[in-house]
């Protein structure tokens, strides 16, 4: 794919710049960086203790409810954040289009780029937490999870970086549509609340992000949803994936000769 090759062409140019990205955001905090790791570190903490004190949020299952609730949560902002902040990029990096000749398509990877320093920050806290709680994550199941998240991301970022650099508008109905997918995706309830509803369970299982954060959470608390009895999931979200790879590539191809004229 033409994609892949310009990406490994500038592999060094988007790393330089996606990691000079990240220290920019605070460059002008007496902290810097560390309010980059340190917000959404309360944001997942405040969650724990809303939904496991306050609300008294069960998990499902006998393990404690911080094993079962970071990871997801870790996979979540991950997803989320990534998504926003690469479907925002071409429009952030305009004079990347209008001035300099570089490879458009690869500008989106410098916010993903960027956004992976907190992302796996957010899984060593995980592990960390989970860990002194006994549950030490299998991490081949969990670098398997955020392989399939990147993959997924890059996919899914090919078609909404297009729109959005094209209709300014989408980003609003984008974080729309990213916050109803949390709340429909078991992040903070658990799929047992469904029972009486089998169907609605298994159209549910069949959404990427559904199946990212279950992976996610197999890796710390031992659940087998990659294999076994969650072999259909699997297939389901990489035929999603590699469908979003295609069309979005299409999508962006289609209407990057514009994006010098709207920025």
């Amino acid at each position: 794919m033409e994609f892949i090759k310009t990406v490994i062409k500038n592999k060094k140019v988007i790393w330089g710049i996606g990691k000079n990205d990240f220290k920019n955001r605070f460059a002008n905090t007496s902290l810097g960086s560390i309010w980059g790791f340190l917000q959404p570190f309360i944001f997942m903490i405040t969650y724990v203790i809303v939904f496991q004190y306050i609300l008294k949020v069960g998990s499902s299952g006998d393990y404690p409810y911080v094993s079962w609730f970071l990871p997801a949560m870790s996979m979540w902002m991950t997803v989320n954040n990534t998504i926003i902040d690469a479907s925002n990029s071409i429009r952030a990096y305009s004079y990347l289009v209008k001035k300099v000749v570089f490879p458009v398509d690869t500008i989106p990877m410098i916010s993903i780029i960027s956004s992976t320093f907190v992302s796996l920050f957010l899984f060593v806290i995980s592990i960390i937490v989970s860990s002194c709680y006994g549950y030490i994550p299998n991490f081949f199941i969990l670098i398997y999870a955020i392989f399939a998240a990147y993959c997924f991301i890059i996919a899914f970022t090919r078609i909404t970086a297009a729109i959005v650099t094209v209709l300014p508008d989408f980003t609003q109905l984008l974080s729309i549509v990213m916050q109803l997918i949390f709340w429909f995706t078991p992040i903070v309830w658990n799929f047992e609340m469904l029972a009486s509803h089998p169907i609605v369970e298994r159209l549910l299982q069949c959404i990427p992000f559904t199946y990212l954060i279950g992976c996610a959470r197999q890796a710390f608390i031992g659940e087998r949803m990659i294999t076994k009895g969650y072999g259909i999931y699997t297939l389901i979200f990489w035929c999603i994936t590699l469908f979003l790879f295609v069309w979005g590539n299409h999508i962006f191809k289609k209407t990057k000769k514009d994006f010098a004229d709207v920025l």
